[in-house]
């Protein structure tokens, strides 16, 4: 492996939320989904297969919408009925996950707050720009990691378009002071990826299992996790030879972010 450069000035990380600080998809937000099914009386339940292939669609009503046209779904042939009903079970989901979070229920992924830790000592701007609820965002960050961490949370309620929409990078960007060539996006998933390169930022993956390989293609550094000592990461790519370690620091992500700055110029004439 080609020794890395030293690390230059990195001025913001802006992060993803579900499945991407925390590993919430499978074991929180598939819970809560079942639970508000049954609280409503409906036999509709999504299992870990059926939720990985949900996950392609963001926003957990616009999840049980897609949900409610499926040959499976106990709903698909309501029609608009439907649509009602989707926003009262998000509605319920939303509540039961936002007790899920504020318990401590979700759990940070490994490395996750290490990371947190060493921008903050490198006085890095970090920011979070995610389509989950303001209701239950906030209370699972100040649970796991503390608030005053976050110059700025951007969620799914401050923004007209979900991912793969810009928006949510976007207005993050504004609050933080921030050029798209100022900061780097940590995601996890296909839409996330579209929109923190809608945005013009350059985009670290750290994939998960509910991941689609093929939604990272072509992005230049992908890894496994955040790594810690008794979880080290994997490098799937890396493109600008960043990584040094078994763990995602805050030096690859300095030396990432001045390699992506220098691609994206253009050649000089």
């Amino acid at each position: 492996m080609p020794t890395p450069p030293p690390p230059s000035r990195l001025p913001g990380v802006i992060f993803d939320v579900d499945g991407t600080l925390v590993d919430s998809e499978q074991e929180g937000h598939r819970v809560a989904f079942n639970h508000a099914f049954a609280a409503a009386g409906l036999p509709d339940r999504w299992d870990r297969a059926t939720y990985h292939e949900l996950l392609a669609t963001t926003g957990g009503r616009r999840r049980i919408q897609r949900w409610f046209t499926d040959p499976r779904s106990s709903q698909h042939q309501r029609g608009e009925a439907g649509v009602e009903l989707a926003g009262e079970l998000h509605e319920e989901k939303t509540a039961r996950f936002r007790t899920m979070a504020a318990a401590g229920e979700i759990p940070a992924r490994p490395g996750v707050s290490r990371l947190l830790d060493e921008l903050r000592a490198a006085r890095v701007t970090v920011g979070v720009a995610t389509t989950g609820s303001r209701s239950w965002v906030e209370p699972l960050l100040e649970r796991r990691f503390g608030l005053d961490r976050f110059a700025c949370v951007v969620t799914g309620d401050d923004v007209a378009e979900q991912k793969p929409a810009p928006d949510c990078y976007r207005l993050a960007l504004r609050l933080l002071d921030l050029d798209p060539s100022d900061a780097v996006a940590v995601e996890d998933s296909g839409p996330g990826i579209r929109a923190a390169v809608g945005a013009g930022l350059a985009c670290v993956v750290v994939a998960n299992d509910e991941t689609d390989p093929a939604a990272y293609r072509d992005v230049p550094l992908v890894v496994t996790g955040f790594g810690e000592e008794t979880a080290p990461m994997t490098v799937v790519r890396d493109d600008f030879a960043a990584v040094d370690a078994t763990m995602l620091t805050g030096a690859t992500l300095a030396r990432f972010h001045a390699a992506a700055v220098r691609a994206a110029r253009p050649p000089s004439s």
